[in-house]
């Protein structure tokens, strides 16, 4: 079977980086609309976000590998698996989808298009919050390539659930995602001062989940692009 073409494969990542991020922004808004109850209201963001990677993957993943995460297209580059050029393309769709998704956000909700987010998240609990989310999630990814390829798409929401739980930072694990909530004022934004520190974290336990998953899962792991 002939692989898809680049342009398909960057409109790929730009769909769904940006419906991932119409989810997480526009289920957030609902929630906020909704309840008073931050508990309650996080919930209502969570399901919502998980339930749509497993979509997301499932329908894009043959396609272009589902990243959605200039992390994870970090990973795939070092690994091989993806041209240099064509990571860096990789990510300008990504981020460029992820902007998209909250101005869709908004516009359901007939709010401006694109607001400064004046919600602060920092501190080193935080930032290493974003450490353990994205190492969590790459090593879920590279181990589910090693041991159960076609369940990857709940693998990834799964994780990522649970992960708006288990972690201080409800656990972003994705610089597209955090650039594109930057630009939103509601429940689930994120100070723009704020962000260079999360994309750091992130890629930091992206690498860290590589340098491990290269030995723990040496002896079966296969270049793929099937992937968050």
């Amino acid at each position: 079977m002939t692989a898809p073409d680049l342009s398909r494969r960057l409109a790929a990542e730009g769909l769904g980086t940006a419906l991932l991020v119409a989810t997480v922004v526009g289920s957030g808004i609902m929630a906020e609309s909704l309840t008073r109850d931050t508990a309650l209201a996080l919930l209502g963001n969570t399901l919502p976000t998980g339930a749509i990677l497993v979509v997301l993957i499932t329908i894009l993943g043959p396609i272009s590998g589902a990243h959605f995460n200039p992390a994870v297209t970090l990973v795939f580059a070092l690994r091989g698996d993806l041209a240099r050029r064509d990571a860096l393309l990789y990510v300008a769709a990504q981020v460029a989808g992820g902007i998209l998704g909250t101005v869709l956000a908004h516009l359901m909700f007939d709010l401006a298009p694109l607001a400064t987010s004046a919600k602060v998240r920092t501190g080193p609990p935080q930032w290493f919050a974003e450490v353990v989310a994205a190492f969590v999630l790459v090593t879920v990814i590279l181990g589910g390539l090693r041991s159960a390829p076609a369940a990857i798409p709940w693998l990834v929401g799964l994780t990522i659930t649970a992960a708006y739980w288990f972690t201080a930072s409800t656990s972003f694990a994705n610089p597209a995602v955090a650039i594109a909530r930057a630009f939103t004022p509601t429940f689930s934004g994120i100070r723009p001062l704020d962000v260079p520190a999360f994309i750091a974290a992130e890629c930091i336990g992206a690498l860290l989940a590589l340098l491990l998953a290269r030995w723990l899962f040496a002896s079966r792991m296969e270049p793929t692009g099937e992937t968050r």
